[in-house]
């Protein structure tokens, strides 16, 4: 029968279901990072608010109590990957859902260059394509941190990436650019041999 134990939700969705502003932003968003659907967004969005939360509540304890724990959930977000530097409080409290989407594996494949686009990424990722210290990782979703981003590489054979379109594109311009240039040098070329038997006919 196995295990009757429910499933809990990793994340809430919002209370009012139709806000053009909001709709709008997650669109973008889902656009930018090549996200499956709305429901990625919003676990992250729920992990980087509890984490705002529990930096609100920091702040009302006392300076002991504060200062230690302060130190272990800025010490977490900065082997997430997501703080550098010398973080604060502060810095936990202007955390956005954007922060915890760049340690997505399927985004650090893509801005490393490994893949051209975010979808590409995604395609490599769920293929078997991509490990980390050598062991294939196939969930887009995986948050890599800061000393599993240096050991990331390809699974086995490297891959060959395309030429990007927009690259394409150029070429294909400058390659029509040189054409024309050729084709109106060719009457010139022409006209010569044509003013040269004129003259010694005279």
């Amino acid at each position: 029968m196995g295990d009757p134990k429910k499933r809990r939700k990793k994340y809430s969705k919002p209370r009012k279901s139709f806000q053009r502003e909001r709709i709008d932003k997650e669109k973008e968003v889902k656009k930018a990072y090549g996200l499956k659907n709305r429901r990625e967004f919003l676990k992250a969005e729920s992990i980087i608010r509890k984490k705002r939360t529990n930096a609100r509540k920091l702040l009302a304890l006392g300076l002991e109590n504060r200062l230690k724990r302060e130190k272990e959930i800025v010490d977490s977000l900065k082997k997430m990957g997501i703080l550098q530097g010398n973080p604060s409080l502060d810095d936990v409290l202007t955390l956005t859902p954007e922060a915890l989407l760049e340690r997505r594996l399927q985004t650090i494949v893509w801005r490393k260059g490994l893949a051209n686009t975010e979808k590409q990424a995604r395609q490599f990722i769920t293929h078997g394509h991509i490990a980390i210290n050598g062991k294939k990782v196939d969930k887009p979703s995986y948050s890599v941190s800061a000393e599993e981003e240096k050991n990331l590489s390809y699974y086995g054979k490297e891959m060959i990436l395309e030429q990007k379109k927009e690259h394409k594109k150029v070429a294909a311009e400058k390659k029509n650019e040189l054409k024309d240039e050729f084709e109106e040098a060719k009457p010139e070329e022409a006209e010569e041999p044509k003013a040269k038997a004129a003259e010694e006919k005279k």
